[in-house]
């Protein structure tokens, strides 16, 4: 069964070989790694003669990385699609074909969330047995192609940035698929600051997690989870001094919530509740 290994990148040249190198590494036989290089300005389009075994796509004009994503998964024919950012990469060679080995067994399963490390998480825990979880992290993660074009891809979100792993776990969840974490098998994401502006990603990110629920969280849940969500990202951006974006990611939202009345599609109540009660139980922090 064929894995098809996804990098987007933009203007991080310096880096993405990393990635690219430890995709290329992986021991499991039936792959094929694609970059997509979403405009970069940078040196970029130059490693595309480095590593000719890839396959590289370009877009003149900066889509972002879910276009990327959802363009990727749609245009290939392999079974499984692994999402590996431009600053993360493998660290043992195998971790492919662990991840294909267990959605070959459980065909239930539809994302494998990989236990990732990075320099405020750097230590690794030993391989233990995969259990339940409620979403993954973009940068290191294995998904079941069939299962997701069932749900139709990844959504757009109104922000460029955050929300979009918890929205398509939650429904696949309300499809009755399972989300499994494994421990002990690690994706290193550097983090890194190159083309990374951390107030507009906490912007993005606050905006789209309460489109999130907006669109997902049945009534009357919805009623008190959305003054519950902004009462949190409130305190949470004043811990971090990112209170000015906050602020405007909340603005943003109210502003669109009547574009949005038309993509609310809520899932059933037993699988939002499923849902936060997974999230306390294993949270997944990028």
């Amino acid at each position: 069964m064929k894995v098809l290994i996804g990098i987007t990148t933009y203007n991080r040249a310096s880096i993405l070989p990393q990635a690219i190198e430890s995709a290329l590494a992986q021991d499991y036989p039936d792959k094929e790694v694609v970059v997509f290089d979403d405009a970069s300005t940078d040196d970029t389009p130059k490693l595309q003669a480095k590593f000719p075994q890839v396959k590289w796509f370009r877009e003149e004009k900066n889509q972002g990385y879910l276009f990327a994503r959802n363009f990727l998964m749609k245009e290939t024919n392999a079974d499984f699609y692994f999402s590996l950012d431009d600053d993360a990469w493998f660290l043992q060679g195998d971790e492919i074909s662990q991840g294909v080995n267990i959605l070959k067994e459980h065909l239930n399963v539809a994302a494998l969330a990989y236990d990732i490390l990075s320099p405020d998480n750097p230590t690794s825990q030993t391989i233990n047995n995969p259990y339940p979880t409620s979403t993954f992290i973009g940068c290191g993660h294995l998904l079941r192609l069939s299962a997701v074009k069932e749900v139709d891809y990844y959504t757009p979100n109104p922000g460029f940035y955050g929300g979009e792993e918890k929205d398509l776990s939650m429904r696949l969840l309300d499809q009755n698929y399972e989300i499994w974490y494994l421990p002990g098998v690690h994706v290193w994401h550097d983090k890194t600051l190159l083309e990374r502006d951390i107030p507009a990603q906490h912007r993005s990110g606050v905006c789209n997690d309460l489109v999130f629920a907006f669109r997902r969280c049945p009534i009357p849940m919805l009623l008190w989870l959305l003054p519950a969500k902004i009462l949190s990202h409130l305190k949470f951006s004043l811990s971090y001094n990112l209170l000015q974006p906050c602020i405007a990611g909340i603005y943003k939202f109210f502003s669109i919530v009547p574009s949005l009345i038309s993509t609310r599609n809520p899932v059933k109540e037993a699988t939002f509740q499923e849902f936060r009660k997974r999230s306390r139980i294993t949270p997944i922090n990028n």
